[in-house]
């Protein structure tokens, strides 16, 4: 009896604080505010006047000018290709890469590197444009049933709440020997494909070097490379992890590999240079092309007031800062080394579905539609990381007298600085993300 009455007492606080939720104030997401546009004005201009971002931008170009003029002047233009995992948002990149192409601007890939959607994508990229139609493909005609199979009550009691074989099927389809003879020719020639993937004990990001692996010339290469594809692609606790045989000196063992983007979302290798060790490579007036599958800042939705959602909301916020500081820390290799720094990522005004792990033909036809229309018409990429870009800066807050700023684009009234500031005036808003800053 007593057990019960404190179940009826947790239930009933439970409800009670549903109700109060509902009958206080709401949220400005749930009033239809963009919350990340709800600023304290004063101290939001005082904390811009600070940082000076556009001073920074300026300062990295600056260094990376000086640099890139040490560059061999007789040596052709290197290009480095990132893809970020993403899940179903990875049709934003198979779109980039397709209006890339038809814009008649799309270099060819010194080297390439994928996690988790973006895994699935390497090999095709870095075999060039005539495997477009098979980007395409993979990304606007398929759908759920396509990629996996939900078997939750079994999935609790092994390690994974989904059957991925559909998507290993399709992997048979794609990576295929011949298009692993492919990868090989291209490796031999100095270009280089890695694909990351965690090693889930461990705890550790691996990244494999797929054209070596694929210069193995035997059955077991293609069976290898299908197998890190799906472990790079395996969403924690969702997906099953890759089983990879190995052996430690000598020793036969099984090692599981999972999703890449668990360590990094996105990540950068050298090119090699055409002779000697890759440490004497010098990497000025290398372009690095960043393609990150998703936004750069998540979509504000309202929280329900339960404990799940709101760990999943914090667990999704973690995500997305690590991929924002995986590509500052790309910019900072590329200020520090002279190399050009390229991003692009679906706008913050697109109208994206909720989940990456839904894989339906008519969303992913329309991110896929978006990447093309912003690559074929060159307003895809952007020269600042995130955090650098129009009302990316940490919000801050002197008190709780907030305002909300209008869309993108739209003008905002004189917000007079407090005192100490040195340049009060106007809160400035750039142009919108996707329109290339120069």
């Amino acid at each position: 009896m007593p057990r019960l009455a404190l179940l009826l007492l947790v239930l009933s606080a439970v409800g009670c604080g549903t109700v109060r939720d509902r009958l206080g104030p709401p949220t400005p997401t749930r009033a239809g505010l963009n919350a990340r546009d709800v600023i304290d004005p004063p101290a939001q201009a005082e904390a811009d006047a600070a940082l000076q971002s556009g001073d920074l931008t300026r300062v990295a170009a600056d260094v990376r000018t000086r640099l890139a003029a040490t560059a061999d002047p007789g040596r052709p233009p290197r290009h480095v290709l990132c893809l970020s995992g993403g899940g179903s948002f990875g049709a934003y990149s198979a779109g980039v890469l397709c209006g890339w192409t038809d814009a008649g601007t799309r270099p060819e890939f010194d080297v390439v590197t994928g996690i988790s959607t973006g895994s699935l994508i390497a090999p095709l990229a870095f075999l060039g444009p005539k495997y477009d139609a098979d980007v395409r493909r993979f990304y606007t005609d398929i759908r759920t049933r396509d990629i996996y199979v939900t078997r939750v009550v079994r999935g609790l009691l092994s390690e994974s709440l989904a059957d991925t074989r559909p998507l290993a099927k399709k992997l048979d389809e794609v990576i295929t020997p011949g298009l692993v003879a492919e990868i090989a020719e291209e490796h031999r020639k100095g270009r280089r494909l890695y694909v990351g993937t965690t090693e889930l004990e461990g705890k550790r990001f691996v990244v494999w070097d797929i054209g070596a692996i694929a210069c193995r010339a035997d059955h077991g290469a293609t069976d290898l490379i299908k197998r890190i594809l799906l472990g790079s692609s395996a969403i924690p606790g969702f997906f099953p992890p890759s089983k990879i045989a190995v052996t430690v000196d000598g020793r036969p063992f099984v090692e599981k590999h999972g999703d890449g983007g668990v360590s990094q979302a996105i990540f950068f290798r050298p090119p090699l240079p055409d002779a000697g060790p890759a440490a004497a490579a010098p990497l000025a007036g290398t372009t690095v092309w960043c393609v990150v599958a998703g936004k750069l800042y998540a979509d504000p939705e309202p929280i329900k007031p339960r404990a799940l959602a709101i760990a999943g909301g914090s667990v999704g916020a973690v995500i997305y800062a690590q991929t924002r500081g995986d590509l500052q820390r790309i910019f900072t290799l590329c200020t520090l080394t002279g190399m050009n720094y390229r991003l692009t990522a679906i706008p913050e005004d697109f109208d994206a579905p909720k989940s990456s792990a839904e894989f339906e033909r008519g969303p992913m036809t329309r991110m896929f539609d978006e990447g093309y229309r912003l690559a074929r018409t060159g307003e895809a990429w952007r020269l600042a990381p995130p955090g650098l870009g129009p009302r990316e800066s940490p919000l801050t807050r002197s008190g709780t007298a907030l305002t909300a700023l209008p869309p993108l684009g739209g003008s905002v009234p004189t917000v007079p600085g407090p005192p100490g500031v040195l340049a009060p005036g106007p809160l400035a808003i750039p142009a919108p993300p996707g329109v290339l800053m120069k």
